[in-house]
């Protein structure tokens, strides 16, 4: 018999081993401190998957694929996964200015990032401390959104750090619209929302060994 699907979060992928879930931009990955915090999606999916444990997250305003493992033994296969580079990650973003010469551009931003501890949950671009940082990114188009220029672009960040894309965009001067900590405001507002999604997670099947390709196209 079929679980129940989680409220208010769609299920992308399920067998016996993992669940590949679309989380909503708002909602928190895992649960935050105070009762205010307590929703958030490991809960939502746990309600009807009472084993599934987080591998991964997304930050709350981040919208799109998000994996949980179904047993221990899985969840550390995924992790290593994860931390061996081996789960390729492809992220839409739209962001202020124009990047890039056109369609098909792409780029690296490689810098080191740290928390930025006086103004937590902060990042921030630290050359002697921080830890080693990159993002791939490829321009998809060159339009015009909330009286801005702006670049439609898919980042593939190689690394794994907190709000990596978010503070590299910022660094390089193109910060991400509807950013409520790193955009000035006039790009935060220029979105109802963070516009970033995480599309596509390619993997190979931690039990299986079978190609996983999983989509989920931007809502934006």
């Amino acid at each position: 018999m079929s679980a129940e699907p989680p409220s208010g979060v769609t299920s992308v992928f399920v067998d016996e081993h993992l669940i590949a879930l679309d989380k909503p931009a708002g909602l928190l990955a895992v649960p935050g401190r105070g009762a205010d915090k307590a929703d958030c999606l490991s809960t939502r999916v746990q309600a009807s998957y009472p084993e599934a444990l987080i591998v991964h997250r997304l930050d709350q305003a981040t919208s799109g694929l998000l994996l949980m493992a179904r047993n221990l033994a899985m969840q550390r296969a995924l992790g290593r996964a994860f931390e061996q580079r081996e789960v390729h990650k492809r992220y839409i973003a739209v962001a202020a200015g124009r990047l890039g010469l056109g369609p098909g551009d792409a780029g690296e931003i490689d810098l080191p990032l740290i928390a930025d501890w006086p103004r937590r949950p902060l990042q921030k671009v630290d050359q002697a401390a921080g830890k080693p940082a990159l993002t791939r990114w490829q321009v998809l188009a060159h339009d015009h959104a909330g009286g801005l220029a702006v670049t439609r672009l898919a980042l593939s960040p190689v690394t794994g750090r907190t709000h990596q894309l978010r503070v590299h965009m910022a660094a390089i001067g193109h910060p991400l619209l509807g950013d409520a900590l790193y955009a000035p405001p006039e790009v935060c507002g220029a979105a109802p929302r963070l516009l970033l999604h995480a599309e596509r997670l390619m993997l190979l099947h931690p039990a299986s060994g079978a190609e996983l390709d999983l989509l989920v196209p931007a809502p934006f």
